[in-house]
C-alpha cells in the first residue's frame, strides 16, 4: 500500500473510531457529519472521500464498536490470560462501564435506536451480535459449561441479553443506590446462570 493509500486508510479508521464513540454517547441521530469531521480535523467535503453516505459510516462505526470486545480477548496471549466469564460479567456491570458509554458496549448504548435504524446498520449490528454470541459460547465452554451447541448458544443469548438490560437500567435511573443494586443483583444472577 502506498503512502497516500496508507494515510487515507488511517484517516478512514480514525473517522470510524470517533464516530463509534460519539454514536455511543449521543445516539444514532445525535452526531452530524459536520461535527464529526470537525472533531477529526477534516472538512465535510472530505467525508465523501471515505463514505458514500452517512449510513455507510454508521454501519462501519457499529461494526467497529461491536468488535472491541472480541479484539481484546483475541489479544490475550494464552487461554489462561483471557478473562473468565465471571470477570467479564463484573466488568460489564461495573460503574466504569455504566458511566462511560463512549468506551463501552455499543449494544447497551444503542440497541433500541438500532432497532429503528436503517437496514445497512441493522445488518452490521446483526453480524457483530452473532460474533458476540459466539464469543460468549466460547467463554462459557472455557468455564466448564457443556451441552449441545443449541443449549450453549441459548445460554449465551440469555447472558448477553441480561447484561444489556441491566446496564441499560443502571444508566437510566436517577438513584445511585438503585443503580448499584441493579448491577449487583443482575451480576449475581447472571453469574449463576453462566455457571456450569
Amino acid at each position: 500500500m502506498g503512502r497516500s493509500q496508507a494515510a487515507k486508510a488511517e484517516t478512514h479508521d480514525r473517522i470510524v473510531r470517533i464516530a463509534s464513540e460519539r454514536l455511543r454517547t449521543h445516539g444514532l441521530d445525535g452526531v452530524s457529519v459536520a461535527d464529526l469531521m470537525k472533531e477529526a480535523g477534516l472538512t465535510v467535503g472530505g467525508f465523501y472521500k471515505h463514505f458514500a453516505t452517512r449510513e455507510d459510516l454508521v454501519a462501519e462505526a457499529v461494526a467497529f464498536g461491536q468488535g472491541t470486545w472480541q479484539a481484546r480477548i483475541a489479544q490475550a496471549p494464552s487461554e489462561a490470560e483471557k478473562p473468565k466469564i465471571g470477570e467479564m460479567i463484573d466488568r460489564y456491570l461495573s460503574p466504569a462501564h455504566r458511566d462511560t458509554p463512549a468506551a463501552g458496549c455499543l449494544a447497551a448504548a444503542l440497541v433500541a435506536e438500532i432497532a429503528r435504524g436503517g437496514q445497512q446498520t441493522r445488518t452490521s449490528f446483526t453480524g457483530g451480535l452473532t460474533k458476540s454470541f459466539d464469543l460468549l459460547v466460547e467463554r462459557l465452554q472455557a468455564a466448564g459449561n457443556t451441552g449441545d451447541d443449541a443449549a450453549l448458544r441459548a445460554k449465551a443469548i440469555t447472558v448477553y441479553s441480561a447484561l444489556i438490560g441491566a446496564v441499560g437500567l443502571a444508566r437510566a435511573v436517577d438513584d445511585p443506590a438503585l443503580s448499584e443494586e441493579i448491577m449487583a443483583s443482575a451480576a449475581a444472577q447472571i453469574k449463576a446462570l453462566a455457571a456450569p
